[in-house]
């Protein structure tokens, strides 16, 4: 292959002293003639019998199906975030040349983790990817070393007969891409080689039934409106839905876009990162390379930084839309100076750095000011490395996917970098960036990657996508990927262990974190003040809810998502509260048994002359404040509107209950108007329920009645 790179080399040199399209196309036209008489000594070698083929109806091979055909061979890997960005460009490609014309790409993907090599995780990221060309599994890297590829993402453009015409290393080539694969077909199709027989394919994504999460890749959380954000990014929407899965809003969908405007007209393309509080959500839109503004309040999206196509700036100083940015894969919240959550942390997966969007004027470490709306590289030299630096533009990052936050006394924010598996810390103070665990000593090094609980450089990981604080607990959670677990990280020790999953990868709800199995996380958030890990078990199509405190696992219910539209908004529903004047009615305690059911008739009486007031939000609402695990599959608020029939409320006692009690409440808000003088109030009351849970009894009805007067 050497001579095709000497050849390739000298048509580059040519290439940068050409001024016209005209003299370019001349040199592209020339180069494919030279190629093209040496095509005895530069055919590639056929693919070999059994390697796995997705989208296609079986095997393919170069001397017989794609004869006739000129071939764009895509060495890719499924996690390399530069691969992911020249997606684009051979979709644009396609959509220009069809099979018919004589184009085929074909997607060669040759792993850099043991987990690509699986087949079923290939199909995935076919999937998540929305890659419709033939990909076949390289599994041992055959074909990559016979034609001596050495980098992600690298394309091979052959001849019809299999001849090797052109390689093009990295990512940024559309236009010269473009430009060869015009010349090579004009070229061939004017000596009568190219054939216009179709490709047989077989959409892997045409045999899937539909889901109600498609990939959903980061979780927030809002404790204080018992809310949670879900991108679901192969639907390419935000979700905003209750803790027990009801769903209140659904923004996008189900086609990628970019639009501002109203909630119920926006689009997004594969949202990844959520960060939500008061009625604020904001969104790293990533292959929109933009970030979101999600305003609940006034019911608009708006664009905050970002052009809607990939950037290549490393420095930034631009405001809103004049600052172009690159694959945006997380968000976290940070301080200036004492004013809370006033800057958003950006893990800018495409630049390998870490940026920051002032939210109010402010400065970073070191004392730079910078005025609301400005986006600013805050970390990382640009080079892809495991770097670490007490300079913070000095160190390296290799596609940080994942933010945390830590609280004063840490002073730092922590980092899940995927692509050098380790967890790293940048102080908030200076801006020093230092290794947690993970990865070796050399900078140099990104196949420090592994399974393995320890201490610091000696834990290993697997491309961790997904990392979250617990304050009440002083430790760091970590979604370790391609190891399909959920590890916990002592930050004082440096000791990295498994909580959660066997590192097998499938969808087993065991009844413990160690017979819990993923099938590769992209995101965990702690909830319930401390006690609740939500794990986004991306590949599964689900949200996973881990009680920290009881061991146990659930499921976040599908249920209400199964009747949401994708190609639909939500109308959203209200936030129900109780006013701050409610009154308390303390109960006696129950004793209840697993499977249990209890059916609370709520027995108010208004004041005498008073009724409920007609289309007012008269409301209850259900909840154990730290056990919200306890909700999952039930209904946990309803409508009032009459109180002559007494309403009902149910809780199931769940079958796994590891707690010997907890304080149940519910909350009763009621709008009622006097019938004499048109008086109108607003009353609340809530009943708190203790309940003490025992193995007898299992399966009874209970009726107990809560009776209150105003």
């Amino acid at each position: 292959m050497a001579a095709a790179f000497v050849a390739q080399a000298r048509l580059e040199a040519a290439l940068q002293a050409a001024v016209s399209p005209a003299e370019k196309e001349q040199l592209v036209l020339e180069h494919v003639r030279e190629m093209d008489g040496r095509d005895t000594d530069l055919k590639v070698p056929e693919f070999e019998e059994g390697l796995e083929w997705v989208n296609t109806e079986g095997p393919l091979l170069l001397q017989n199906d794609l004869c006739g055909k000129v071939v764009v061979l895509d060495f890719f890997t499924y996690c390399c975030i530069n691969c992911m960005h020249l997606l684009p460009d051979l979709h644009a490609l396609e959509q220009k040349h069809s099979d018919k014309d004589g184009l085929v790409v074909v997607g060669v993907h040759s792993a850099k983790f043991p987990n690509e090599k699986v087949f079923k995780n290939i199909q995935s990221a076919v999937l998540r990817y929305n890659i419709t060309h033939p990909v076949v599994n390289d599994a041992d890297a055959k074909l990559w070393q016979e034609l001596e590829v050495t980098c992600w993402p690298t394309l091979v453009i052959l001849g019809p007969r299999g001849n090797m015409l052109f390689t093009l290393i990295g990512e940024g080539h559309k236009e010269k891409l473009f430009s060869f694969i015009s010349v090579t077909l004009k070229y061939y199709k004017e000596k009568g080689e190219i054939k216009d027989h179709g490709i047989k394919l077989k959409l892997y994504k045409d045999s899937l039934p539909p889901s109600s999460l498609l990939f959903p890749a980061k979780i927030a959380v809002d404790n204080s409106a018992g809310r949670l954000a879900i991108a679901d990014s192969g639907h390419h929407r935000i979700l905003v839905t209750e803790k027990n899965g009801e769903v209140l809003y659904s923004v996008g969908g189900p086609k990628s876009g970019w639009k501002d405007g109203s909630i119920f007209e926006a689009s997004f393309n594969s949202p990844q990162g959520v960060l939500m509080k008061d009625n604020i959500i904001y969104v790293a839109d990533t292959e929109n390379h933009a970030i979101r503004m999600i305003d609940l309040t006034t019911e608009r999206v708006s664009t905050i930084a970002g052009i809607g196509v990939q950037g290549a700036d490393k420095e930034g100083g631009k405001t809103g839309v004049e600052q172009s940015i690159s694959s945006p894969w997380d968000l976290a919240f940070g301080t200036s100076g004492n004013t809370e959550d006033s800057l958003l942390f950006i893990a800018m997966a495409g630049t390998h750095q870490i940026w920051v969007i002032f939210l109010k004027d402010g400065k970073l470490p070191r004392g730079i000011e910078c005025k609301k709306g400005t986006c600013i590289r805050f970390a990382g030299s640009g080079n892809e490395e495991n770097r670490n630096n007490s300079y913070p533009h000095k160190a390296g990052f290799a596609q940080p996917s994942g933010l945390s936050v830590a609280p004063p006394e840490w002073n730092c924010l922590f980092v899940a970098d995927s692509e050098s598996s380790t967890i790293r810390s940048v102080s908030l103070k200076d801006g020093a960036v230092k290794n947690l665990v993970g990865g070796e000593r050399d900078p140099m090094s990104l196949f420090a990657f592994g399974d393995l609980d320890g201490i610091g450089i000696n834990a290993k990981l697997q491309h961790p996508l997904g990392v979250a604080w617990n304050e009440k607990r002083g430790l760091l959670y970590v979604a370790d990927s391609y190891n399909h677990k959920i590890k916990v990280i002592n930050p004082k020790t440096k000791r990295c262990a498994t909580l959660a999953g066997t590192g097998k990868a499938s969808n087993v709800i065991g009844p413990n974190f160690n017979q819990t199995t993923f099938n590769e996380p992209g995101d965990v958030c702690v909830g319930e003040h401390g006690n609740v890990l939500y794990v986004v078990d991306t590949n599964n199509h689900q949200i996973k809810v881990l009680d920290l405190e009881m061991q146990t696992v659930s499921v976040l219910p599908t249920s209400s998502l199964d009747a949401v539209d994708a190609s639909k908004s939500v109308k959203p529903k209200k936030v129900l509260r109780l006013p701050k004047s409610a009154d308390s009615v303390q109960m006696a305690p129950l004793v209840v048994s697993s499977g249990q059911i209890l059916q609370f008739h709520l027995k108010i009486d208004l004041p005498e002359g008073a009724q409920l007031t007609e289309g007012a939000p008269s409301f209850w609402a259900m909840l154990a404040e730290g056990h919200e695990w306890l909700f999952v599959g039930q209904k946990i608020s309803g409508e009032i509107v009459d109180l002559v029939n007494e309403p009902e409320v149910l809780f199931v006692v769940p079958a796994q209950v590891q707690t010997n009690g907890l304080l149940l409440s519910i909350d009763v808000c009621l709008y009622f108007c006097s019938k004499n003088d048109n008086n109108c109030q607003m009353k609340g009351v809530s009943f708190k329920q203790p309940l003490q849970f025992s193995n007898t009894g299992q399966g009874t009805i209970s009726k107990v009645n809560l009776s209150f007067s105003f």
